[in-house]
This record gives structure tokens, sequence and C-alpha cells, in this order.
């Protein structure tokens, strides 16, 4: 019995020929997650070490006042040798974008803090992106009892805008908030979170 060599060649080659268009076909069709570039994973703490951040453990300047979130959270005394606590907390409200005009895409969120009274006061704060990593701006104060509603940077014009509703003009602070308001802040060359007048 002979074998026949060209045949064997052949048909191997048609067999790898086929298995090549079925790997190309499986690459081309195979569905692949979409990646979205407002919400870079390294933003809050993806493989990306250069940029890890996360926002619900870092510290805050808030009225002067030096906060540092744990999971999110931080009490501290209210006034020195005071048993009244006061609570800072990471509320989220994210919005993702180039706010500075350097290419970057920075996050703005929102953080709330409870002096322990009736009040509860909503900030403003950016982490502004940079070559060493994340640097978070001041914070600004948006409200007290607000309902916060959504934040959205605006590329077009390197705005950052919180809405949120609010009370009528001489409503007590008891009303449930029905105004619709917008509270429109920039962030200066020298990374400075600040309120806009138009």
């Amino acid at each position: 019995m002979t074998i026949n060599h060209k045949f064997i060649n052949k048909k191997f080659a048609i067999y790898g020929l086929l298995l090549i268009v079925f790997v190309g076909l499986v690459y081309l069709f195979y569905p692949r997650p979409i990646v979205d570039s407002r919400h870079d994973a390294d933003v809050f703490g993806g493989p990306t070490t250069a940029y890890t951040f996360d926002p619900k453990n870092a510290t805050y300047t808030i009225e002067g006042q030096s906060v540092t979130l744990v999971n999110g959270v931080a009490e501290t005394p209210s006034a020195p040798g005071s048993a009244s606590m006061t609570t800072t907390r990471y509320f989220g409200n994210e919005a993702y974008g180039d706010i500075d005009g350097d290419n970057d895409n920075d996050v703005a969120y929102l953080i709330t803090q409870d002096g322990g009274g009736s009040g509860l006061f909503y900030y403003a704060v950016v982490a502004l992106r940079t070559s060493t990593g994340y640097k978070v701006t001041n914070t600004f104060l948006v409200g007290d009892r607000i309902a916060s509603q959504s934040t959205e940077i605006h590329e077009d014009s390197q705005e950052l805008h919180v809405n949120f509703a609010e009370r009528k003009n001489g409503e007590p602070m008891s009303a449930e908030p029905s105004v619709g308001a917008v509270l429109l802040l920039k962030v200066t060359p020298e990374g400075v979170l600040e309120g806009l007048m138009k």
C-alpha cells in the first residue's frame, strides 16, 4: 500500500486554511465589552496604579477644616471638646469629563456634611486628573437640605453644572424643595473650584 503524500499535504493545507478562516470569523463577530471612556475604571481604583483614586477614602477641606473619609464616612467633633459629632459622607452623583482643558478625564461629585443639628449641607468637589495622579479641589457649598438631581461636566464651556431643587423664597427649611435650580462652577488655572455668575 502506497501513501499519497501529496494528497495528505493538500488535505492538511485545506484544514489549516479553514481553521484560520474560522478563527478570523470568531474574532470579528464575537461580542466584546464596550469601554466607556467617561467612566474610567482607574478613577475608582482600577488597574492603573498611577491614576488610582478612591473618593470614598480621600481628604477634603470643608469650611477650612480638613476631613478624611474612610469608606465614605468621617465623624469629627463639631467643636473642640464637644460631644456633638459632625458626619461627612460621600454622596456621589458623579460626572466625568475634561473640565480643565488638559485632555484628561476628570470626575466631579458631591459630599454631604451633617453638623448634628437640622442642617444637611451638600458640597461639590472635582478630582482633577494630572500626570502624577488625581488632585482634589476645594469643596464648594451647593446648599442646605436641597434635593440633589444630577451633576454634569460641560466640556465645551469647561463648566460644572450641579442641578438640584430648592425651596421657594420665604418658605421654611422644613418645606420640601420644589424649585429647580442649577449651580454653575468652574475650575481656575490654579485648580480652585469657584462659582460663575451668568
